[in-house]
């Protein structure tokens, strides 16, 4: 085994228990600018890159017509703004989701809004949409892209509504975000699964996220060049409720699905059900996600057939978990909580003990 790999996560190891003696948000701030100011300098950028990636011409995958250096990506909501890609990059992702996006700024719910659950290494966030606007995510990306991605790095657009928009104009919003970001990513991403925006999932059942898919899809194929476009999903569905999902993506003709986004649900935690409690409504992800997401991905797989791209999340921590996804059908993953408590070796560990294997 290398040995890169090994001195990071005891380095990490290291500085988790000081990490996480600050407000989750705050460990976050902390750590990603940190990350920037590393990625900043030619010289700890380049060590970076030592540190945790893994170039290798047999982890390319080419999906959606995209051609991904390998296929770990980051989850969109790590990064709303767009404003960590260059850090993210010499983190050795394959892939990076920006947002989800809203046409106007928002500050999202009121803190504390993100809890850690380490007993069952997982996070709750109600964050609620919180970032800087479309404006500021489609200026950012401009400029980064007149100056090229770093390492061949694909960048996605993860979409949503204003909070205050109603449900029967959530339409435009997501069409304004589709438009000023159409030049600056390489595929879109539809959310209608977050559970912290008010009456949000509302807008996945059949009728209107049919509407609203083939809306944007109109939009799309306007273009000379039309780009992906995936549709993110909750864990929380049923099976009829899925196969309406398989019956959108054909109908609409969506490039596939991101299985899946945080659940509601608290089954089975270690944590203790009054802590639980008290942290109130949010989103939970990370290993309890694990074999729900997995599921998912495997029944939407037999549904869909070969041709739809799945790219699967929840829950990996480990190049078991990731290659589990895999297996299940998923063409490409996405880390996020596990970042959070594995450290930035994720990434590199994945892509070596599967290469390994």
């Amino acid at each position: 085994m290398n040995s890169f790999p090994d001195f990071c996560g005891r380095m990490y190891s290291l500085l988790k228990p000081l990490l996480f003696l600050l407000p989750p948000e705050t460990a976050h701030r902390v750590t990603v600018l940190l990350l920037d100011w590393a990625a900043a300098f030619p010289p700890t950028r380049i060590l970076l890159r030592k540190l945790y990636c893994l170039p290798d011409k047999r982890w390319e995958r080419r999906v959606m017509g995209l051609t991904f250096p390998n296929p770990v990506g980051l989850a969109a909501g790590f990064d709303k703004d767009g404003t960590h890609i260059k850090g993210m990059a010499c983190l050795g992702f394959g892939f990076v989701e920006v947002g989800t996006v809203t046409p106007l700024p928002q500050d999202g719910n009121p803190r504390p809004r993100l809890f850690r659950l380490p007993a069952d290494r997982a996070l709750i966030n109600r964050m609620g949409f919180n970032n800087e606007g479309l404006e500021a995510l489609a200026r950012r990306l401009k400029k980064l892209r007149e100056k090229g991605a770093p390492n061949g790095l694909i960048i996605g657009g993860n979409i949503g509504k204003n909070k205050a928009t109603p449900n029967e104009q959530a339409e435009r919003d997501y069409l304004l975000c589709f438009e000023a970001l159409f030049p600056w990513v390489d595929y879109f991403v539809v959310n209608v699964s977050s559970p912290n925006t008010p009456g949000l999932r509302a807008l996945q059942e059949k009728e209107p996220l049919t509407r609203l898919l083939l809306l944007l899809q109109e939009k799309n194929q306007s273009q000379p060049a039309p780009k992906p476009i995936l549709l993110k999903i909750a864990p929380d569905l049923t099976d009829s409720q899925l196969d309406d999902i398989a019956d959108i993506v054909n109908t609409t003709g969506l490039a596939g699905v991101i299985a899946t986004n945080t659940t509601i649900s608290r089954d089975h935690l270690r944590t203790p059900t009054l802590r639980v409690e008290a942290m109130g409504a949010g989103g939970l992800s990370g290993a309890p996600l694990r074999e729900r997401a997995t599921s998912v991905i495997r029944y939407l797989r037999a549904k869909l057939g070969e041709e739809a791209v799945i790219i699967g999340v929840g829950g990996i921590e480990s190049t078991a978990s990731a290659q589990e996804k895999w297996e299940a059908g998923a063409d490409l993953v996405q880390v996020y909580t596990g970042l959070v408590y594995e450290g930035p070796r994720l990434v590199r560990r994945i892509l070596e003990e599967a290469r390994e294997k």
